[in-house]
């Protein structure tokens, strides 16, 4: 007798081989039909290679099938090599605006109480490589995002441990990766968040990852994870928490993933933070043909930053008109939910463009055009997924 977990492999196994053939997709902005051709792609196991030095892989579109995302499908993004780290002789320092600097180990940290968070973590470049002009960076197509349960020790706890000092503004986390930047510079991967955001009991320290050790190319031994947020917030290879007494802007804050932001006529740069409402076709896969007069079951998954989605609508006409699609998973926060939508194939022969639009318990609707004040980030815009009616 064959067992859930082979069933459920060999499943995925057909849905990659479905997944594998060539993927045309379209920008709504542009029309201009753009091949995202997986057959074409480099595998590493499950994962589309995307660049192979550093290595940065993407989920393929059957992931989106699973609630909680596997650790060997799970969208791997990486700046520079990735370090290779002792954790018996690691530390990580607490250090900055507090009354006591501290210094942890990792079997001390693993023995402090924990918690689990379920969270979606997305690349803010998801999506890129589908803008019409193309854009620089990753080409990812819309699976460079997984929704994860992440093990740690709340940031907050540490800072209270370490006496975070009354005037401390940002809390630094300071990656063990480095390397070149885009123009030559020494660089070390680093980010910061307000200490409102860090005094977030879900925000964490976290160590392992759906119930196994963190996994290397994920931050092993430990990495920061900051729901609600793009994942370049959650710093990975963690080595030191450095508390600031200023707003404190690294390189990947301000000259590298940071956004126009207008008032008043004047524009300014502004760091990418909360992650935005949006949902995906998952299957049928763009290109995909499906017989005619046949009833079939449209699915994806949506999500946004600290608002659960609450709706998301279907359309199998382009965007003329909408139904209400069902939600499969609970609302809980920070993590996506899948859906799902009844539809008959029409009648005829031809090609049928299907869309799907999210709103969040805010109120904030998934956009129909591209803003492209992003520049290449932040890419949350309706994009219709073609499929040939036969």
């Amino acid at each position: 007798m064959r067992s859930h977990a082979f069933e459920r492999l060999l499943k995925r196994r057909a849905f990659l081989q479905s997944a594998a053939a060539a993927v045309p997709l379209f920008s709504l902005a542009s029309g201009h039909l753009l091949q995202a051709a997986e057959s074409a792609s480099q595998h590493m196991g499950d994962l589309i290679v995307r660049e192979q030095s550093p290595p940065n892989l993407e989920m393929p579109l059957p992931g989106f099938r699973d609630y909680v995302t596997p650790n060997d499908l799970f969208f791997v993004r990486t700046h520079f090599e990735t370090p290779r780290i002792d954790p018996r002789a690691w530390k990580l320092k607490i250090e900055g605006a507090v009354e006591k600097p501290i210094e942890l180990g990792y079997e001390e940290i693993k023995a402090m109480p924990s918690k689990t968070v379920t969270a979606t973590l997305e690349c803010s470049g998801n999506g890129r490589g589908l803008l019409e002009p193309k854009k620089k960076g990753v080409q990812w197509i819309a699976g460079a995002v997984g929704n994860a349960k992440w093990t740690g020790v709340s940031v907050a706890d540490i800072l209270r441990r370490a006496g975070i000092k009354s005037n401390a503004v940002d809390i630094v986390f300071v990656g063990a990766d480095r390397g070149q930047g885009k123009d030559g510079e020494n660089l070390q991967f680093l980010r910061s968040i307000p200490v409102e955001k860090a005094r977030d009991p879900d925000v964490l320290l976290a160590h392992e990852m759906n119930g196994q050790q963190l996994p290397v190319n994920h931050g092993f031994p430990l990495r920061a994870v900051v729901p609600g947020w793009f994942g370049v917030a959650s710093v990975k290879w963690l080595e030191r928490i450095v508390v600031s007494d200023k707003r404190f802007l690294s390189y990947f804050q301000s000259i590298d993933y940071s956004i126009w932001d207008r008032h008043g006529g004047i524009a300014r740069m502004q760091p990418i933070t909360e992650i935005q409402v949006k949902s995906i076709v998952a299957m049928p896969a763009a290109g995909e043909s499906l017989a005619a007069n046949q009833e079939v079951t449209v699915r994806g998954a949506a999500w946004s930053g600290d608002a659960d989605v609450v709706k998301v609508e279907f359309s199998a006409d382009g965007g003329t008109s909408w139904k209400q699609a069902t939600l499969i998973d609970e609302p809980t926060k920070h993590a996506w939910r899948r859906w799902e939508s009844r539809w008959r194939t029409p009648s005829r022969p031809g090609r049928v463009e299907l869309l799907c639009r999210a709103t969040d318990a805010a109120g904030n609707e998934q956009p129909t055009k591209r803003d492209d004040d992003r520049r290449n980030y932040m890419i949350n815009h309706l994009v219709p997924v073609t499929v040939d009616i036969r």
